[in-house]
């Protein structure tokens, strides 16, 4: 899921487990419970295509600011405390 949100594409998915760790609802994506809002979500999109354009902008940045450089300096880290210990 977050390879798809790094692509800057408008995210609409369920609103259970780790997805609504990585979309805010409404900013970086749209969280749904049913089918139903689903679609209705997704047609929303495609009626407005500056709102499917914002909300993968800030899905990017949500992306890139809280899973990328942290992940990356956690490994960086790891590899160190390896080599050193």
């Amino acid at each position: 899921m977050s390879e798809a949100i790094w692509k800057a594409r408008p995210f609409v998915g369920g609103n259970v487990g780790g997805i609504p760790l990585q979309v805010t609802d409404g900013e970086s994506g749209f969280l749904v419970s049913s089918p139903g809002e689903c679609a209705q979500r997704c047609l929303e999109i495609l009626r407005d295509p500056g709102l499917g354009r914002r909300l993968g902008r800030a899905g990017k940045e949500t992306v890139r600011h809280r899973f990328l450089t942290p992940r990356l300096l956690r490994d960086w880290l790891v590899l160190m405390d390896g080599a050193l210990g």
